[in-house]
């Protein structure tokens, strides 16, 4: 990552265009929180306008306004120059706004096609009945121009957050709209998966189109962005050309303060082992799993997508069957049908997808931080509200987690606080052994920074960490010792100083496990 020195070369600036999209004093209060204040914001043909702050700075509020699911409570949205009124999302796409959410909106009983056309499915003659064999063949073109294989026919429950996210792309460009709103879009994509999204992106700009680009990744905003808006608390910080601006100028004014962007771990002395996976196989994809979790040590995995990490850990704390493989927890075998049986074991597990497997949307901060935890805090059968109410508390204050109360029900917290909360959940349960898949999705720089800390507190103290991450620069900076797979096998395990993002590439695209630097 840049972090001093000249601004890195960017996309090249195009000549401004006409005013396509403008916020103008954009205010939005929610109970308890001002999420923005007199927001000024525009977005100009052949553009790709970065927005960028931390969670809660106001851009998925912003994107919302534009969205037509948050009405401001003050200023006025302009279209081509044009005030106009968006009261609900069928009245932005009618505009010729589409928005790719950060959080997915797809219904997971229809079909991948059925996702991308609701409500616009073609109709066979007669026009009563949908027409499935044109609306397959609409849904395979667009996901062509993705270069992804997904069944248009499939079960969109069925498919990976990577595939649901290329869904949603897919969705989004099929309304043929003027402006293209993208929050978090490669949250869970592959480094081969962003190259693919990046050229439709270039392929979608011209004078009369432009993108809004929400992203979390500085890389990816110098790649792609021709200029850079940042928000801090609702408020507009600077707008300033990418080429103009460096990646450690462009922190600073995210989150006021030093970040440290390019460290790793040093060596540290060998420590006895807390778990030990041997021969971990899976019907569907994993073939002789195997390695060590030492005491104190956060161990990455690292691969592309389908690799097996996340199976590697479902099949480990018994989510999903496992067919062959044994666990030792400190030098005892031990059996785990099921994930009760792993957290009564030590081991806690954050799931990729927080709101399907992490959260219960509906109830406040405080329910979800005990959820692993409620034995601890019920008398007779009764939940004790003041002393899960203390403990939510400690760690909002510890992680910093934006909520108003943690009486807050989680689904208002924005993505990256509703993930502290589910950190929070396994830190309350006081785990020994914790597995945490993609930790940061989501989440900006300033507070991956704290979750980073956190980490590295835990281990101090004792604890033991596995940590899926698809962002090598995380994996690098924060793993002691790293597993690479590929195809559902280990194909090596690096310690940290003989790692780099060449090595990790080229064991995570080999077939066969090799038996340099892999663990006995």
């Amino acid at each position: 990552m840049t972090t001093t020195g000249a601004p890195a070369s960017g996309r090249p600036s195009p000549t401004p265009g006409a005013a396509l999209l403008e916020a103008r004093g954009i205010s939005k209060v929610f109970p308890g929180v001002r999420a923005l204040n007199r927001v000024d914001f525009t977005l100009r043909g052949g553009e790709v306008h970065a927005l960028v702050g931390e969670n809660g700075a106001g851009k998925s509020t912003l994107m919302k306004v534009f969205a037509g699911l948050n009405q401001p409570d003050g200023g006025e949205v302009l279209l081509r120059g044009k005030p106009i009124t968006l009261p609900n999302p069928l009245a932005a796409s009618q505009a010729g706004i589409s928005v790719i959410h950060q959080e997915f909106h797809l219904m997971n009983h229809l079909t991948v096609a059925q996702n991308i056309f609701l409500g616009r499915e073609p109709k066979l003659p007669g026009g009563v009945l949908h027409d499935d064999r044109a609306l397959n063949r609409q849904a395979a073109r667009l996901l062509d121009r993705l270069g992804v294989a997904i069944d248009p026919k499939a079960p969109v429950g069925q498919l990976t957050v990577a595939q649901q996210q290329m869904v949603e792309i897919a969705k989004a460009l099929s309304f043929n709209s003027a402006v293209l709103i993208m929050d978090e879009p490669t949250a869970a994509l592959t480094d081969a998966e962003v190259s693919t999204l990046f050229r439709i992106i270039d392929n979608f700009v011209t004078p009369e189109t432009a993108v809004v680009y929400i992203s979390h990744r500085m890389e990816e905003i110098k790649r792609i962005a021709t200029i850079v808006t940042v928000l801090r608390d609702g408020e507009v910080v600077g707008t300033t050309p990418t080429a103009a601006v460096t990646i450690h100028e462009i922190i600073q004014q995210m989150v006021g303060r030093e970040i440290a962007t390019d460290l790793r771990p040093g060596p540290r002395a060998p420590s006895a082992p807390v778990l030990e996976v041997t021969g971990l196989c899976t019907a569907g994809l994993l073939r002789d799993v195997s390695f060590t979790l030492r005491k104190g040590e956060i161990l990455g995995f690292a691969g592309l997508l389908g690799a097996g990490r996340t199976e590697t850990a479902r099949a480990l704390i018994g989510a999903d069957p496992k067919t062959a493989g044994t666990v030792r927890i400190d030098g005892r075998q031990v059996h785990i049908a099921h994930p009760g049986d792993a957290v009564r074991k030590g081991i806690g597990y954050l799931s990729e997808d927080r709101k399907r497997y992490g959260l219960i949307l509906g109830q406040d901060v405080a329910a979800n931080t005990v959820l692993a935890s409620i034995p601890e805090f019920s008398r007779y059968g009764l939940l004790r509200d003041g002393a899960m109410r203390t403990a939510a508390e400690r760690w909002v204050r510890e992680l910093r987690t934006k909520a108003p109360s943690v009486g807050e029900l989680v689904r208002n917290l924005s993505g990256g606080n509703q993930q502290k909360v589910v950190l929070a959940k396994w830190l309350q349960r006081d785990c020994d052994i914790l597995i945490f898949d993609e930790p940061t999705r989501g989440i900006d720089v300033g507070a991956k920074q704290e979750i980073y800390d956190l980490f590295r507190r835990l281990t101090r103290a004792g604890k033991s960490i596995i940590m899926i991450s698809s962002e090598q620069e995380e994996i690098l900076r924060m793993s002691d010792r790293i597993v690479v797979m590929c195809a559902g096998r280990v194909t090596g395990t690096l310690d940290n100083a003989a790692a780099s993002p060449a090595k990790i590439l080229e064991l995570a695209t080999r077939f066969d496990p090799v038996t340099t630097g892999v663990e006995a």
